[in-house]
């Protein structure tokens, strides 16, 4: 990578969940403005990298360090992480029935201001940038008012993690398949956003298996996951070996 201080510091990060095993060593650098795919086989642990590194309480650190910003990342609480600038997208975004979307962000984005120090935003102000926000990312502006994701499609789900990533702006984003039930301008959507983010500063750890979309996003490195530890790390010739010969054949054919 060419960028400078990594923003997000990973050393020996090993993980139980349910008293298993499933983060057994794993260690990266994730400079700021810089993106990294995620790639592996179901259950190799790359979600698991993400709602750690969230803080999700069902994850055991057992052994590491991960550093955000020049702080203890794991020392913080889930609450603390989010308003220092780490954003967390799901597989499949829950609903929260009864909590109106727009009142959802707005709530998380004003906690943000306050921990930057900037003044929060009434109603007014917010629901002009977020309708007009809606609006280039495809979401219909009555999906505001409803909601959080209550009825919502997969792909209008999805469109809604964007809507609050483009809103949030944060420091560090973990995108664990944010393309799933996207259409073709969904996808282009999810380029665009990245791209406009990493050229302020936003760094991105990027769960996915879509070449199409990796190759769009240009990312600084790539990472194979296998068994909890990163098998290989490469650039995009990498992503593209495991989609000619799939995970278990890739690393055999790239020492050839």
């Amino acid at each position: 990578m060419t960028h400078a201080e990594p923003l997000l510091q990973v050393r020996d990060l090993r993980v139980d969940v349910g008293g298993r095993h499933v983060l057994k060593s794993i260690s990266l650098d994730v400079p700021a403005g810089a993106l990294v795919v995620l790639m592996g086989a179901n259950g190799s642990g790359k979600s698991t990298l993400g709602q750690t590194l969230a803080g999700h309480p069902r994850y055991s650190v057992v052994g590491g360090e991960a550093r955000f910003a020049g702080q203890d990342l794991l020392a913080m609480s889930p609450e603390v992480r989010a308003r220092a600038g780490l954003f967390v997208s799901f597989q499949a975004p829950p609903e929260i029935p009864g909590v109106k979307n727009n009142l959802f962000i707005r709530t998380a984005l004003n906690a943000v201001r306050e921990a930057r120090g900037e003044a929060p935003l009434d109603a007014f102000d917010f629901l002009g940038d977020a309708r007009a926000t809606a609006a280039r990312l495809g979401l219909p502006e009555a999906m505001l008012a409803r909601p959080v994701n209550d009825g919502f499609s997969g792909g209008e789900r999805k469109r809604n993690e964007l809507l609050q990533l483009a809103l949030l702006r944060p420091r560090l984003a973990l995108l664990d398949e944010i393309d799933s039930g996207m259409d073709v301008d969904g996808t282009r959507a999810v380029v665009d956003l990245v791209q406009s983010l990493r050229a302020q500063g936003t760094a991105f750890v990027v769960v996915s298996h879509y070449l199409h979309l990796i190759e769009l996003l240009q990312p600084d490195a790539v990472l194979r996951l296998d068994q909890g530890c990163i098998a290989e790390t490469g650039d995009l010739e990498l992503a593209r070996q495991i989609e000619r010969t799939g995970f278990a054949r890739a690393a055999d054919v790239l020492e050839v």
